[in-house]
């Protein structure tokens, strides 16, 4: 048990439904007219991803897609990448800023439209989208050679103007200048327009970086502390009208009949309107909507519906797990290397299903006239969410037009394959157009009980490990058989299943970096009808915990210190062992822990991991009090990600990682009960609290190499580190999550 429980209320009633899916029925409720509603506010959809607050006068210089800059010398930057908190409105620009030679008090920040022509992810192909911490990594070169490419027009602009060589012209601060001549970005605007685009224009040697590598402010900062963000809740347009959803509880139920009698004594009422799992009612505001769902009486045939409860998901696993499955990995012979063995370790983990759990749950606005679409949202899937509103629409993808917006956290759900919620959204406006109702803007909003229990998990999933040392503690041997859902199979992404092994099934296990002669990794991928998608760090969150937990109990079978057990396994593997050795110097590995109050013992535990291209180690030291419960005091974290474009967004990734990580090993767990999830709010699907939060330390391994993904690398080590932290307090060995010592 974790000492600083909270024991929470539940604040609110669920309303408590069967069934699923369902499509093309739309009610009219009475005939009231429409209500005009008010303009925004707040900033409308024009500047609804903006992060300044400059407006630009006169005629643009826009060398390419990624930039502008206006007569008034403001850069806009436009980022093809959703700001959900990991910083894609500060890194890009400052890649922008940095060639440009531009203030960085005079750039703003624009999301980009959905066009994957010109803003695809240059990792995935011809594909828009934010995920798998790819957004710097992936954007590096290409953003800076956008800067690079307006610098040099704005330079022979300049040369033109004056008469001077172009190499004989500094730019410094958003200012040319050539001797006692200087002019203003916004005053050679449109003569650098006139230039032609270099093709592959130079970029700085990185010792004249300004702005990369040093702490430069946030541009999404002032607009989040002061309220002026613009987030899909903040979007009011005229005659807007908002929807909430009932979905059906239990998996693959079916809407069967809907009785919307009760509704029409409600006041602000319009629509009832079946969507794919679910129910729509639509209203003048959302309190409206809400109370009309909570009225609807739905009857859902749940004939086909799921009826597994969690214990029957892991039996089903646990006969599994007693077979073979796909191989993911094979080296030498580990069958014999085991049974050989000097000594041989066997474990068994399970991990539950987790949810996504963002601050802001699903939404989005849509507004449909019959020939075009426009979306506006925490965008995170341009293309796949693009695609599926046309296809409900029966329109052409360049007729939807997606508006990116902040995003108020996201772990992954917003880049859902299916587009569940869009496509409800979608299939809303649609049912109101056919009933002649083209062109009036619906907002969809998910409560956080819809969100928790009619979305998405990180799938369940057990392990079966065993290794061999032999006679002087070598590790010779290992097996690692891995069941969980498969994430890609139904989804666009299903062809990135080879020989049947999916590839974020076995992340962080099939790619381990110690150097073990005999090993395997195989899997099994159940075919359960639970709805599962990729969570912050995908099949990270669970591998790295099965092999730090188990390499560590291999380490003390073998009597070696677990840093230096470690380091000898990666010889072979510098960024981790670089990462390892600096949070181990860091945290004061080897030198004794303060001791504990009376009655208590303290442990310090170590995981190192690589996800995502980056290595990132954790040393947790943790407080177990005599009753069993325990604490987790301080968490020193040292991460290898190539060159830290901004150290302080780099330091933030790695302490929310630690947070949003820590919440998941202390208390996240999605238990399902006949076929439907229990849990239903922050109430019973505990988050970590503010005084929960241990001391974090986060130190930064110096490097010269491209930059690669900091949003999700910092979660994966923390649970096995906490893990052995308690087994070196304790004696015990923890193989479950969430973790606990009462069990």
């Amino acid at each position: 048990m974790y000492r600083n429980r909270i024991e929470a209320v539940t604040r609110r009633t669920f309303l408590k439904v069967v069934g699923s899916a369902g499509a093309g029925l739309t009610l009219a409720i009475g005939s009231l007219p429409l209500d005009a509603l008010a303009a925004a506010a707040k900033p409308g959809p024009a500047a609804a991803g903006a992060a300044g607050s400059a407006v630009p006068t006169g005629p643009e210089f826009a060398p390419n897609a990624f930039l502008r800059i206006a007569r008034d010398s403001s850069v806009t930057v436009i980022v093809k990448h959703v700001e959900v908190g990991q910083g894609t409105y500060t890194g890009l620009p400052t890649l922008v800023a940095e060639e440009l030679d531009a203030a960085w008090s005079r750039v703003r920040v624009e999301g980009a439209p959905a066009d994957a022509k010109r803003y695809n992810n240059l990792r995935w192909g011809p594909m828009q989208g934010t995920g798998g911490s790819t957004s710097l990594a992936e954007a590096f070169d290409q953003y800076r050679t956008a800067g690079a490419a307006a610098r040099a027009m704005l330079v022979a602009a300049a040369a033109a103007r004056w008469s001077v060589p172009a190499d004989t012209i500094e730019v410094r601060n958003g200012v040319v200048s050539h001797g006692a001549k200087k002019a203003t970005f916004g005053e050679l605007a449109a003569d650098a327009a006139k230039q032609p685009v270099p093709a592959s224009p130079a970029l700085k040697d990185a010792k004249r970086f300004v702005y990369i590598g040093t702490h430069v402010p946030r541009t999404d900062s002032k607009a989040k502390s002061t309220g002026t963000a613009v987030y899909t809740q903040d979007i009011h347009l005229p005659d807007m009208l908002t929807a909430v959803v009932a979905h059906a509880p239990r998996f693959g139920a079916h809407v069967k009949a809907i009785d919307a009698e009760a509704l029409k004594g409600l006041p602000g009422i319009r629509f009832v309107v079946e969507v794919p799992h679910g129910v729509a009612v639509v209203g003048n505001s959302f309190w409206d909507a809400k109370k009309g769902r909570d009225a609807l009486r739905v009857t859902w045939d749940d004939a086909s519906g799921f009826r597994y409860s969690s214990s029957d998901i892991f039996a089903e696993f646990r006969r599994q797990v007693a077979t073979p499955g796909a191989m993911a990995r094979s080296e030498g012979d580990a069958a014999k290397a085991l049974g050989g063995a000097a000594r041989r370790l066997d474990a068994e983990f399970e991990f539950p299903y987790l949810a996504h759990a963002a601050m802001e749950p699903m939404n989005c606005v849509i507004r449909y006239d019959g020939d075009r679409a426009e979306a506006w949202n925490g965008e995170q899937f341009q293309t796949a969410d693009q695609a599926a509103i046309a296809r409900v629409l029966g329109l052409a993808t360049e007729k939807v037009a997606i508006h990116q917006l902040f995003a108020g956290g996201s772990f992954g759900r917003r880049a859902n394959p299916q587009s569940d919620y869009l496509v409800e959204a979608a299939t809303i406006v649609k049912g109101l157009a056919a009933q002649g109702q083209r062109g009036i803007p619906v907002k969809l909003v998910w409560t956080r009980e819809d969100d928790m229990r009619a979305g998405y998990y990180r799938p369940a999933s057990l392990h079966s490990m065993h290794a061999g040392l032999d006679g002087s503690g070598k590790l010779v041997a290992w097996q690692h058989r891995i069941v969980t859902q498969s994430i890609l199979a139904g989804s666009p992404f299903a062809a990135m299943i080879a020989h049947g092994v999916d590839p974020t099934s076995v992340e962080g296990a099939a790619d381990i970096g110690y150097a073990i002669p005999n090993l395997t990794v195989d899997l099994q991928s159940p075919e359960i009808a639970v709805p599962v998608q990729w969570w912050r760090s995908v099949g990270h969150t669970h591998t790295a915990f099965a092999v730090e937990t188990f390499i560590d109990e291999a380490a003390q079978a073998a009597g070696k210190d677990p840093v230096e057990f470690r380091k000898v396994l990666l010889a072979g593997d510098p960024r981790r062992r670089a990462a390892l050795t600096l949070a181990a110097d860091k945290a004061g590995w080897g030198r004794p822990l303060a001791p504990g109050a009376s009655g208590t013992r303290r442990g310090r535990g170590v995981a190192v991991h690589k996800s995502f291209d980056t290595a990132v180690a954790e040393v947790a030291e943790v407080t177990v009090a005599a009753d069993r419960s325990f604490t987790v005091d301080r968490v020193v974290c040292a991460v290898e990600c190539g060159l830290a474009v901004n150290p302080d967004v780099v330091r933030a990734q790695m302490e929310g990682g630690i947070g949003y990580g820590l919440a998941a090993a202390l208390f996240g767990e999605i238990t399902i009960k006949d076929g439907a999830p229990v849990q239903s709010n922050f109430n019973d699907y505990r988050v970590l609290r503010i005084n929960e939060m241990p001391a974090v330390e986060v130190h930064i391994v110096p490097s010269d190499a491209k930059p690669t993904g900091v949003g999700e690398p910092g979660v994966p080590p923390i649970a096995p580190a906490v893990a052995n932290a308690l087994a070196m307090a304790t004696g015990r060995r923890l193989r479950r999550l969430p973790l606990s010592l009462s069990a």
